[in-house]
């Protein structure tokens, strides 16, 4: 286990879903740590707890368990200062930076000036629907016309007829812009969630021998399983064939790499003459302008968050920000020597840019001011 993993070890723990091998290895990290590192972190976890009274219910509880459970010896304290050299391996401060742990700061920088100017609202339910003919549809929670071959369009779901259709195979494309997601019930039965600034183009009947769609941007799949037709999904130069599963793909054009998850059942990725077949809990990674697939195991949660609501960060700030500017919809530039510091934590995402930031500008490794809609970034 690296610090990385053990970073998503601790959340996991601390929402119960934590595995006994994953423990396993998360205990023999913790004995491989220098025992004095080790008190230090456990020692300035509890003192931050102590001044913040609302966070001990939850973290207090957890602290003790996993000291019992670990039986680690107490040690002399050090200097702070050797703590924070190994602020990432303190993986429990996460814990710190979501949930009812902002609730109890949030109160007490009332009096600090906001990391924002301007109140930027967070996205929403809006796409537009391109039908065949090339008319479009804004689509949103009031949107009250139907197109032929839609049944049902309700607060952001567009839902199209289940029944067979005999004609010549017509193609509708729907579009999410930056600040916007919808949901998509296909004929077929199979749902889509899309993420914002993305795109899918399927047939409103699946007529032929498979079920293929088109999409950019990131898409969530929840595939109805017809083993006469394979469902194929394609993403730039990468193709998913699957017959009944749930996978995630994130095909951003102006990211590097177009990234599959999958979360149930069972895919085959084909990158050029590349293939790869993938079980629960990996991750397969396809460069753009290469044929090679790379294979790697992830947290799920963090993964798919997007489609149940919420950030879960773990990464750098600069791939924090790219969430950001699209759900959002807002630009970012960067000032001076920006940390590659990874960020941890949980943020529902119906709040304010503004909260967000100030829950990462709690870390005081990155803080951010506001033009209009730029979010300027600075050490």
């Amino acid at each position: 286990m690296n610090n990385e993993e053990a970073a998503l070890f601790v959340k996991r723990y601390a929402a119960g879903t934590a595995t006994p091998e994953e423990h396993a290895a998360f205990e023999q990290w913790i004995h491989e740590q220098p025992l004095q590192e080790v008190q230090v972190l456990l020692d300035e976890y509890t003192a931050l707890m102590e001044q913040h009274p609302v966070w001990l219910p939850a973290n207090k509880a957890l602290l003790d368990r996993m000291l019992r459970e670990l039986d680690r010896p107490p040690a002399r304290v050090v200097p702070l200062s050797s703590w924070k050299k190994r602020l990432y391996i303190a993986a429990g401060i996460a814990l710190l930076i979501a949930g009812a742990g902002y609730a109890s700061w949030h109160v007490a920088q009332q009096q600090r000036q906001p990391a924002t100017a301007a109140i930027i609202h967070a996205g929403g339910n809006k796409a537009i629907l391109q039908l065949a003919d090339g008319t479009t549809l804004e689509l949103d929670s009031t949107t009250q016309a139907r197109p032929s071959h839609v049944l049902n369009i309700t607060a952001g779901l567009l839902q199209y007829n289940p029944q067979p259709y005999q004609g010549a195979t017509v193609y509708n494309t729907l579009s999410t812009p930056r600040g916007g997601q919808y949901q998509l019930l296909l004929q077929d039965g199979s749902r889509v969630w899309l993420n914002a600034a993305s795109s899918i183009r399927f047939p409103v009947a699946f007529n032929g021998n498979d079920r293929t769609v088109e999409i950019t941007g990131e898409a969530y799949f929840e595939v109805a399983p017809d083993a006469r037709k394979p469902f194929i999904v394609k993403a730039g130069t990468t193709q998913i064939n699957v017959l009944g599963t749930h996978f995630n793909v994130s095909a951003y054009p102006e990211e590097d790499n177009i990234r599959t998850t999958l979360t149930a059942g069972k895919v085959v990725v084909s990158n050029g003459s590349t293939t790869q077949q993938l079980t629960p809990g990996q991750q397969s990674v396809c460069t753009h302008g290469s044929h090679t697939i790379s294979i790697r195991m992830v947290d799920l949660d963090q993964e798919t968050a997007w489609k149940d609501g919420r950030f879960i960060f773990n990464g750098n700030i600069r791939d924090i920000m790219h969430q950001l500017e699209r759900w959002y919809d807002v630009s970012v530039e960067y000032e001076g020597n920006i940390s590659d510091q990874a960020f941890i934590g949980d943020i529902s995402r119906n709040e304010n840019l503004s909260e967000v930031l100030k829950i990462l500008e709690f870390t005081g490794k990155i803080h951010f001011r506001t033009i209009n809609r730029k979010i300027i970034v600075t050490p």
